[in-house]
């Protein structure tokens, strides 16, 4: 591999570990954002739905702005604007202020997911070898350092624009910096036409969207219900009820750092199936746990199958649209956006009505479904890129960011 390809690959993981933090950051001082706004618990939803409402528009908007900039430009500068949009939500002291800087957010969020993974999918092309799921590990751990930050804050009581100001102010110049190396692929945003030269035909990419969807019902479930989980069904101490989602985060970074291996040597339909089979067991445990280190193994094992899922999903719509990766890439994380609006007021629903360990068995059901569209997921060694090594291409198979 050339010298170009790999600056792009580190510049590349470099972003999704900014954006990693940069949600944890958002999302873990949820509260502390309706405190300083006097947002009420009847309005905060709203806020909060918003935020997946906008990114799946700014994903769509995105697919059609790459048939004429490159995606490394829009990732150039949908990056920052994610930062900056970040500390303004700190930094406002108005509902309306709030309002406008959650909007910036959710948009260019859209824009940054659907543009870092268009350029993980071609990239991974370029490369001739699974390397996804390296950038999702890089995410975990953005994740990991951002909810860890987020804690610090809490915990020493500091106002969000101190705990967001020292994190943007490092993160935006050396995203800025970083964007120089990116490599946009052969793949583009195409004309018209079919899976090999261009269009995006929906029928064929259905079952990666409801896998898609369903991976992020599963994952919101656990961040959004794990800790009243443990604490209010299985009785743990509300200290112990907060470990769940970090062991969720630390088992998701160590399969993703992991899977491309996995891949590489079993093949994408091989690891999806295991992963789909390894969640629908964590959630079964969770749902029957007797007591919260039962429910700790469960969401233990959530980690692990869910993890491959997503980035295996992204490469797999690169795979079925080689000439127009973009478009479905951009498509397909709109059902990002879906999963995660549809899971946590699911299970609220269903727990609130029912009860939280039978509302945990829909999840599991749904994660299960992904075992019987795995096969989408590739065949004939395809999913592979070759049986696990690199494949020689030239140095100009891709562009570096700063080129176009």
């Amino acid at each position: 591999m050339t010298d170009v390809l790999r600056r792009g690959r580190a510049s590349l993981a470099f972003g999704f570990f900014a954006q990693g933090a940069a949600f944890a950051l958002l999302v873990t001082r949820i509260p502390a954002i309706q405190d300083r706004y006097g947002v009420s618990d009847a309005l905060l939803p709203a806020f909060l739905a918003a935020v997946p409402v906008l990114a799946g528009a700014g994903s769509v908007m995105t697919g059609r702005l790459v048939r004429r900039v490159r995606p490394s430009r829009v990732l150039r500068w949908s990056q920052p604007v994610v930062l900056l949009a970040l500390l303004g939500v700190g930094a406002g002291e108005r509902t309306a202020g709030l309002a406008v800087a959650l909007a910036v957010f959710g948009l260019a969020v859209g824009a940054l997911d659907a543009s870092m993974n268009m350029l993980g999918v071609s990239l991974q092309r370029t490369y001739g070898r699974s390397i996804m799921l390296g950038f999702h590990a890089a995410y975990s751990l953005g994740g990991i350092l951002g909810a860890s930050l987020a804690w610090a804050g809490a915990h020493w009581e500091l106002a969000l624009w101190v705990s967001y100001l020292p994190v943007v102010a490092v993160l935006v110049p050396a995203a800025l910096v970083g964007s120089r190396w990116y490599v946009d692929g052969e793949a583009g945003g195409g004309e018209p036409g079919d899976g090999a030269g261009g269009g995006v035909g929906f029928g064929v990419l259905v079952p990666l969207c409801l896998v898609m969807t369903f991976a992020y019902i599963g994952d919101s479930t656990v961040s959004n219900w794990s800790a009243k989980y443990l604490q209010d069904v299985l009785g743990s101490s509300e200290q112990l009820a907060t470990v769940p989602y970090n062991v969720y985060m630390v088992t998701t970074l160590v399969g993703r750092a992991a899977g491309d291996l996995g891949v590489r040597r079993l093949g994408a339909v091989a690891v999806v199936r295991g992963g789909a089979l390894v969640a629908a067991a964590g959630f079964a445990v969770v749902a029957g746990a007797p007591g919260a280190w039962a429910g700790m193994a469960g969401f233990t094992l959530l980690g692990l199958g869910l993890c491959v899922l997503v980035p295996q999903t992204f490469a797999a719509a690169g795979r079925l649209f080689p000439g127009n990766s973009d478009a479905a890439v951009a498509r397909l994380n709109v059902f990002n956006y879906v999963g995660f609006l549809v899971g946590s007021p699911l299970v609220g629903a269903l727990g609130d009505a029912w009860s939280y360990r039978g509302a945990m068995l829909v999840p599991m059901t749904l994660v299960l479904v992904t075992v019987v569209y795995a096969r989408s997921f590739g065949g004939g060694g395809a999913d592979r890129y070759g049986g696990g090594h690199e494949r020689a291409r030239a140095a100009d198979v891709g562009r570096s960011g700063h080129e176009v």
